[in-house]
């Protein structure tokens, strides 16, 4: 039996995936552990389970929301000035704490939990990288002065609190990368050789009650439109945009419409408006998804082999965006000055045009014969013999 420590941000997208991987080690007679903050992680993993407290920047905290406006480099500089930065700082010592009570065989850090590779580090324990999104292997090769700017700020956090000496990139473990997509998603790359294309990790995750199933008319073709929780207070428009060109062909097309913070007013013509949705369950009864391109939003779809529409906000998103379009398997929209008409004819497209269902299957095989979450527990218990063999942390 071993001991595996996730160490995740406060953010649902980044832990979903590793509960699944998560279950599958318990499976195999493992004991495993979480460094995050309970709040948000226990809803998600289940009351029982072990889930040390890590602080966290208030995430209520007006100053962490970035303006809709803010795109690209300076998005992804207010992010790691804003959020990521002290995040890492305030879960250091909360990290240090699981993996002295804890004492796991492997702690297994989320991309954006930086202090998670850090204090591996400095307190002598293996490592590896949770990759939630595949973008950062390839979002900022064209953006080399962002990187650097990024690089400074990782090597400042390193010597507050890891190991002034090292070297590794706590984003990327130089021992074992888990990317939870597939090499025929991402397309062609020279990747190192810790990295690990494991497919999404899907498992069962709490319901969502009161979804009205009887809403459906069968007969048509039902589209799934979501941004993620993430953008709630930037999708206003573009979410009454896709209502009103779903309300356009209600004769053939009917949507879910997913609004968390109710700016959309009750149910149109074939259009249902919710604040959530139980979203594994809801796609195996749809024909494409609308979304913004969120690295798990776009597995999930493609694994069910829904082509998408995908309108990129920021962080990631162009990147996956381009990855699904390279495809073949989606249409990609501009978020903010796409038009309804123009949505509607994107909608036409990846619903009618069956090049772009057949590419979705082609890449949703890709995803399901990748292993998930029981591939992802079998490498991190091979970076576990390998260890003992070695004696490298």
């Amino acid at each position: 039996m071993s001991r595996f420590l996730f160490v995740v941000p406060p953010l649902v997208g980044h832990i979903n995936p590793t509960v699944g991987v998560a279950a599958e080690l318990t499976r195999r007679g493992h004991q495993v552990a979480w460094a995050g903050v309970p709040e948000v992680v226990e809803p998600l993993v289940g009351e029982h389970a072990a889930v040390f407290r890590c602080a966290a920047p208030p995430l209520n905290d007006p100053a962490l929301l970035r303006p809709p406006s803010l795109r690209g480099p300076a998005a992804l500089k207010f992010l790691w000035e804003r959020f990521l930065v002290p995040l890492a700082e305030a879960m250091a010592p909360g990290i240090r704490s699981a993996v002295r009570e804890f004492r796991p065989d492997v702690l297994i850090a989320d991309q954006q939990a930086v202090a998670g590779g850090l204090v591996a580090e400095q307190l002598g324990v293996a490592w590896a990288t949770s990759a939630t999104t595949s973008a950062g292997f390839t979002a900022l090769a064209d953006l080399p002065k962002v990187e650097e700017w990024i690089t400074e700020r990782i090597q400042d956090l390193r010597r507050r609190i890891g190991d002034p000496d090292s070297t590794v990139d706590p984003r990327l473990s130089d021992r074992l990368v888990l990317t939870f997509s597939s090499r025929e998603l991402v397309g062609p790359g020279n990747f190192g050789g810790q990295v690990r294309f494991v497919g999404p990790s899907v498992t069962s995750r709490p319901s969502t009650s009161g979804f009205p199933w009887e809403w459906l008319r069968p007969g048509l073709k039902t589209v799934l439109v979501t941004l993620g929780t993430a953008n709630a207070e930037a999708g206003e428009g573009f979410l009454a945009r896709c209502a009103e060109a779903v309300g356009a062909r209600s004769d053939r097309i009917q949507a879910v419409v997913v609004d968390p913070a109710g700016t959309l007013s009750g149910t149109g013509d074939r259009v249902l408006v919710r604040r959530s949705v139980p979203q594994l369950a809801l796609l195996k009864r749809c024909d494409a998804v609308v979304c913004h391109a969120g690295h798990n939003t776009v597995c999930e779809a493609l694994w069910h082999g829904l082509p998408l529409v995908v309108a990129p906000i920021r962080d990631d998103q162009p990147t996956i965006a381009g990855q699904v379009v390279d495809a073949g398997a989606g249409v990609r929209v501009r978020f903010n000055r796409v038009s309804a008409p123009q949505l509607g004819t994107a909608l036409d497209t990846v619903l009618d045009e069956p090049d772009f269902r057949a590419a979705a299957a082609r890449v949703g095989r890709s995803l399901r014969t990748s292993g998930g979450a029981a591939v992802a527990a079998v490498h991190l218990e091979q970076l576990v013999r390998s260890r003992a063999l070695s004696g490298r942390f």
